[in-house]
């Protein structure tokens, strides 16, 4: 027997038969964080629902993010089909005790679940710069933009506060440049060019309020009872199956969840059980391309949030997308089958072998490319802390429903919600776009007064202004114009006012002249 029997998660067992060791993940011992590895459709899902469904017995609320779409139907009971019996026959294992689980559904783009929303100043500049694809100059002029944002009282809540912003910037450079420092033009267009992509994948749904409390997500439903007394813990699911279009909105979003439990739970040291179980599924997103600072406060997040009482099991397909300092926080181990068919293929199993515990009695190189679907190499930490010697054991199919369930089952865990109601309806205060667009209209109020007042000294009528047409216009706006004449402060104000107006009009009649000549339309 590995770990623990009594109050602990049963994960998997060899085959029925006398004396056989069955693996046991110690509750005690999960805030030591894990890793869940193997190739496509070698049973990774089954193996996290199992363990979530092990979790909320215990009372130990979960979240885990929904790729495939079919982890919902942990919320049913399940069933014994005709394809399960003939697998608990076959490898001799115990039929599970069917049963539902306390389920909420949530969703960043609102259509699968409540909706998650978070304002744009909680995610920082540095989430931000991974999410736009940043280099380390834009980075630093998105810091700027936050900065000069503090320091002015804008709030920072959704995606037009912060384009209007970045535009206040760039329009202001020269006036910011000597307490803040240089702002290219250039790096402001490319924060708002990957501001517009993330719009485009539906990142304004997430960005917002009311804003997610993470409070939410650490709730048991007494409605369903568990053994020892009180309620399981509510199994919170991402509907991520969409979101995975837009991969790094889902892996900033997933970080920042992370974050947010780091930074607002209190330290509580090592307890019988996790407060939080988090998931962290297809966690290669996370990692690839990462900037070496995310990388090094990701396993600062890792490392200490265990002191909070939190669990953090990472999901992914190879060994070899966790780096070194992360993959050595991870003390429970399940190993599903890797293909060996590419020399990097080869490195992955030599590493997932290497870093799992020796068994005398198991070749854990060759066990992990001859594992079946379903069947799995468990290393656990024991009460010392120590990994397990590595035993290879088939997992135990869940309680709950194998699949997704329908729209209608969808419909109604979504109005029982214990949620239902607290996020549906977005709020859009003031900040800071409101307030950057009463200065400007403020200014052009301004000289709309001043050009319109009398002037008390003597003035020769001016010459008469020639007339110009339509071609004199775009020529101006082209930069073609060659004289120039001493403007008013009136009309100097004016055209500062209206100059982002008069940028829109113009770049609207140049696409329309230039297609007309290229004989292209609009893409």
């Amino acid at each position: 027997m590995t770990g623990i029997e009594e109050g602990g998660i049963l994960i998997g067992q060899h085959a029925h038969t006398e004396g056989a060791k069955r693996c046991f993940l110690r509750p005690d011992r999960a805030n030591r964080h894990g890793l869940i590895t193997g190739a496509t459709g070698t049973g990774k899902t089954i193996t996290l629902q199992t363990l979530a469904e092990g979790f909320s017995n215990l009372g130990v609320p979960v979240f885990m993010a929904d790729v495939k779409g079919d982890l919902s139907g942990v919320s049913q009971a399940g069933t014994l089909g005709d394809k399960l019996s003939k697998v608990l026959a076959e490898r001799a294992l115990p039929t599970p005790a069917f049963a539902a689980f306390p389920t909420t559904l949530w969703d960043v783009l609102g259509s699968q679940g409540h909706p998650v929303r978070a304002t744009v100043s909680d995610l920082g500049p540095l989430l931000l710069s991974r999410m736009l694809d940043l280099n380390e100059t834009q980075a630093g002029v998105l810091q700027l933009v936050f900065k000069i944002a503090d320091d002015d009282g804008l709030l920072l809540l959704d995606l037009k506060d912060l384009r209007a912003m970045c535009q206040h910037v760039g329009d202001n450079a020269s006036t910011y440049t000597t307490e803040y420092g240089n702002v290219s033009a250039a790096s402001i267009g490319a924060i708002q060019r990957g501001l517009l992509q993330v719009q485009a994948q539906g990142g304004d749904r997430f960005f917002g309020e009311p804003m997610l409390n993470i409070a939410d997500f650490m709730q048991t439903d007494p409605g369903f009872a568990r053994e020892g007394g009180g309620g399981k813990g509510v199994i919170n699911i991402l509907a991520a199956d969409q979101l995975m279009n837009a991969p790094r909105l889902y892996a900033t979003f997933l970080l920042w969840m992370l974050s947010e439990l780091f930074e607002t739970l209190p330290e509580v040291g090592d307890l019988d059980q996790p407060k939080l179980v988090f998931f962290f599924d297809e966690a290669h997103l996370l990692f690839k391309d990462a900037p070496k600072v995310l990388i090094e406060r990701i396993e600062l997040v890792v490392r200490l949030v265990r002191s909070k009482g939190v669990g953090v099991f990472f999901v992914t397909q190879n060994p070899l997308d966790i780096p070194d300092a992360v993959l050595a926080q991870l003390g429970n181990r399940v190993q599903h089958a890797l293909r060996a068919f590419t020399p990097r293929d080869q490195k992955a199993v030599r590493a997932a072998a290497d870093t799992m515990r020796a068994n005398p009695d198991l070749d854990i190189a060759s066990a992990i490319t001859e594992l079946a679907v379903g069947e799995a190499l468990v290393s656990l930490l024991d009460a010392a802390g120590r990994p397990s010697p590595t035993e290879r054991v088939y997992v135990l199919p869940p309680a709950g429903q194998i699949g997704p369930i329908s729209a209608a089952q969808r419909q109604a865990l979504l109005a029982q919600s214990l949620v239902a109601g607290v996020y549906e309806r977005a709020v859009d205060r003031d900040s800071a776009f409101e307030s950057l667009q009463g200065r400007t209209q403020a200014r052009m109020a301004s000289a709309t007064e001043a050009t319109a007042s009398p002037s008390t000294a003597p003035a020769s009528t001016p010459p008469a202004a020639p007339e110009r047409g339509l071609l004199d216009g775009l020529g101006d706006l082209l930069g073609g114009g060659t004289r120039r004449s001493r403007a008013s402060v009136g009309e100097q104000l004016l055209k500062s006012a209206a100059s982002s107006i008069g940028r829109e009009v113009g770049r609207q009649i140049i696409r329309g002249v230039l297609g007309s000549i290229l004989g292209g339309g609009r893409r």
